[in-house]
């Protein structure tokens, strides 16, 4: 026969086991469920990648739907693609670029552009779209923040 404190003991411990269990299924179901999306999220940006990179393959600057506004995408500074496929902000900073010939910060080129530079928010949205060049080959820019046009 069994000690009745023993078996308390052995109930208690039991209930303890059960209700940690429970937490680790519920905890196994949430994972799983997670993994499952990153799976799907990883097959949709695979095809968003594709046909990304096809419709820029295709188009020089295709237009493209944002809030309803049609918008020209930036595109890669490849050989071949004039700077005319460029939208016309784009194209004059990337003209003030060229006409400074060395390297050139932000700021001048606000100023060259004639643009109020001592407004923080009328220059941030300058290093953006000069940074936007950068990254898509059309210019360089260097570790102190300046920007040159690519030989």
């Amino acid at each position: 026969m069994v000690d009745p404190e023993v078996h308390e003991r052995i109930s208690a411990r039991r209930a303890e086991l059960d209700e940690l269990e429970e937490k680790l299924v519920k905890q196994l179901s949430e994972v799983r469920a997670e993994r499952d999306e990153l799976a799907v999220a990883v097959r949709v940006w695979q095809r968003m990648s594709e046909q990304l990179a096809d419709e820029r393959a295709t188009a020089g600057s295709p237009v493209v739907q944002v809030a309803g506004r049609a918008v020209r995408l930036v595109p890669d500074g490849a050989s071949g693609v004039a700077e005319s496929a460029l939208p016309a902000d784009y194209q004059r900073i990337l003209a003030a670029v060229q006409q400074a010939g060395g390297p050139f910060a932000p700021r001048a080129v606000g100023e060259a552009l004639g643009l109020d530079t001592g407004v923080r928010g009328k220059l941030e949205p300058l290093r953006g779209k000069s940074t936007k060049l950068a990254d898509r080959g059309w210019l360089h820019k260097r570790g102190d923040g300046k920007f040159t046009v690519r030989p």
